[in-house]
């Protein structure tokens, strides 16, 4: 019999509208490693998810919760022979920033950053899957969503402890960071080592040692992560995929969908009609 091909469902919310939802079923796919600019919050329902976080590779079993910071590099594949299924909703660091304050009850704690990855944690999964179930099906009201999120901030928050001010950020940290908001800053140029390594004030071998040792991935599989990110940003806000292939530096635009569908899992154009509901 013939193994069941791969399925990927994008739904926005219909009350904060930058809310994105995926409901996930993999047989045949692996993710190549990336990262995005929001949180991403996910239960895992079914079969085995493997991936790569943190220098760490972790299986998640059914009823598992996986937590990635923005900006955390990850990929993801089904561990073992039964299809992984799982959701996993993509929410904004402006959404949560008062709500990580509130838990805390200090304003610096906006910032907040998980330190776990993989959590079993049943209060935890529980708050996604109801946000999940309200945004899926269209339920309830604005604030119905936003106290689901309150709920996953708050368990977060006692899970970490007493907030705790992050302390002095290492040297070689700011210089990345730097090097980060460079390419963040630039998805549109033609980014050269010798221009991201300048700006984070690293020779370009110090920048490429420190940057693959840090966030397991290269200079290049980063600024094509950004591009990606930037470019699906592009199409939800309805722009045609040609243009947006353009816009971003891909050479054409069957390169876009071949960078698009390993972060995403299908083309630019099936992302946009899904999030978009246009046919």
């Amino acid at each position: 019999m013939a193994k069941q091909s791969s399925r990927f469902d994008y739904s926005k919310s219909r009350h904060i509208p930058e809310l994105t939802v995926l409901r996930a079923a993999l047989s045949d796919f692996s993710y190549d490693r990336h990262a995005h600019e929001e949180y991403a919050f996910g239960v895992t329902l079914a079969g085995r998810q493997d991936f790569f976080s943190g220098g760490q590779f972790h299986r998640s079993p059914p009823g598992n919760v996986i937590q990635f910071n923005p900006e955390q590099v990850h990929d993801g594949h089904p561990g073992g022979d039964s299809t992984l299924g799982y959701v996993m909703v993509y929410v904004p660091s402006a959404q949560l920033e008062a709500l990580f304050a509130d838990a805390a009850g200090c304003e610096r704690a906006g910032r907040f950053r998980g330190s776990e990855t993989l959590l079993a944690d049943p209060e935890l999964r529980q708050a996604i899957l109801e946000l999940v179930h309200l945004m899926t099906h269209q339920q309830g009201t604005r604030i119905d969503q936003e106290h689901a999120l309150h709920r996953m901030a708050t368990r977060l928050v006692q899970r970490a402890g007493k907030f705790q001010p992050g302390g002095t950020v290492s040297r070689p940290d700011a210089l990345l960071l730097r090097a980060k908001e460079y390419i963040l800053a630039h998805p549109e140029a033609d980014l050269s080592l010798d221009a991201i390594s300048q700006a984070a004030h690293l020779s370009k071998y110090h920048f490429l040692r420190l940057f693959r040792q840090q966030f397991g991935i290269t200079p290049h599989q980063y600024v094509l992560s950004c591009r990606v990110n930037a470019a699906r940003s592009a199409l939800e806000a309805g722009v045609v995929p040609n243009e947006v292939a353009f816009r971003y530096g891909f050479a054409d635009l069957s390169h876009f969908n071949r960078r698009f569908k390993r972060i995403y899992g299908m083309t630019p154009y099936q992302y946009q009609r899904s999030i978009t509901g246009r046919h």
